[in-house]
């Protein structure tokens, strides 16, 4: 452990912006994208700080070996990978850069939602194929349209303000909020949202609490057909009762950006049969996990950790 200037073991493979940037605020680091978890064990004892990114878990049984570890920067939004209650009883601090992707996400998540209303990856397709079917591909507009947000963080917060210049109502419930309407939202509740939203927005983390919180339940809940987006996490939304909705009509479209298990070569048989009725559907629009990843927002996340922890701990 560095006396003089606080180390940091970087587990994950990061954007070369961030060297530079640790380096002129103060930090010693080592880089370790490849390491794998039994060294990562051995090695975490001799370090300050822990930078991550999507590979690496962190809970009680690797921050046994780090009686010294002060604190966690994730380099992302989401902080499901780390267990909060474990670093929290060793007074490990952690950051994340949960405002470096927000406008990435926001752009990503109306791009697919404009994808969808205005059939553009079905008639790209036909067309391709020598098929000019102008009626077949009418669209619909978003305008006028009442989007529920559900979560109002950074993403919520973005992805609202760019529904508002499309003339969008948005409504937003947010359970750990009070008071968060804005010009760009409305405060609401979930009840009020499954009942008037054209669509439903995810932008909540991944927790025990909301885990599949999307299920045949809450669809058949919603007091009209609506269409959905996920652009947070897969687990959050049982991709069988998607297409439950999307069979019944009560699902209008989807656009998922994650699905509750992204290794497509190692779906259970219930997983497989869902996510092939998905790829097959013009009323689906996939991406692969990708709706923060922008050129702009893997520098961007970057500068935003890295303040962070100048702010907590650079000497």
């Amino acid at each position: 452990m560095s006396q003089n200037r606080p180390s940091i073991l970087i587990a994950d493979e990061m954007h070369p912006s961030l060297f530079a940037m640790l380096t002129e605020a103060g930090f010693a680091y080592t880089y370790l994208p490849t390491i794998n978890r039994q060294d990562l064990i051995v090695q975490l004892a001799d370090y300050d700080g822990l930078i991550i990114r999507s590979k690496t878990t962190i809970d009680d049984d690797l921050l046994q070996s780090a009686p010294g570890l002060r604190f966690i920067g994730r380099a992302g939004a989401g902080l499901d990978l780390i267990d909060l209650q474990a670093v929290e009883k060793r007074n490990i601090q952690v950051v994340h850069a949960g405002e470096g992707n927000r406008d990435a996400v926001a752009e990503h998540t109306v791009g697919m939602l404009l994808t969808l209303f205005a059939s553009i990856l079905k008639a790209d397709r036909e067309v391709r194929q020598g098929i000019w079917d102008r009626e077949g591909n009418r669209g619909i507009e978003l305008m006028g349209r009442t989007v529920g947000l559900l979560g109002y963080g950074n993403n919520g917060q973005a992805t609202a303000q760019r529904l508002s210049g499309f003339g969008c109502r948005v409504l937003v419930y947010d359970k750990y909020r009070t008071n968060y309407g804005d010009a760009y939202a409305t405060e609401a509740t979930l009840d009020e949202i499954m009942a008037q939203a054209d669509v439903l927005s995810l932008h909540i983390p991944l927790t025990e609490e909301t885990r599949m919180i999307v299920n045949n339940d809450l669809v058949e809940r919603f007091g009209k057909p609506f269409y959905l987006i996920n652009i947070a996490r897969g687990e959050i939304v049982s991709l069988s009762a998607v297409v439950n909705g999307l069979k019944s009509g009560k699902i209008l479209g989807a656009c998922l950006d994650v699905l509750e298990n992204e290794k497509l070569k190692n779906l259970t048989p219930a997983q497989q049969e869902a996510f092939d009725y998905l790829r097959q559907s013009d009323r689906v629009v996939l991406t692969p996990h990708i709706a923060g990843w922008t050129h702009e927002s893997y520098v961007r996340i970057n500068e935003v950790l890295v303040r962070q922890l100048k702010e907590r701990w650079a000497r």
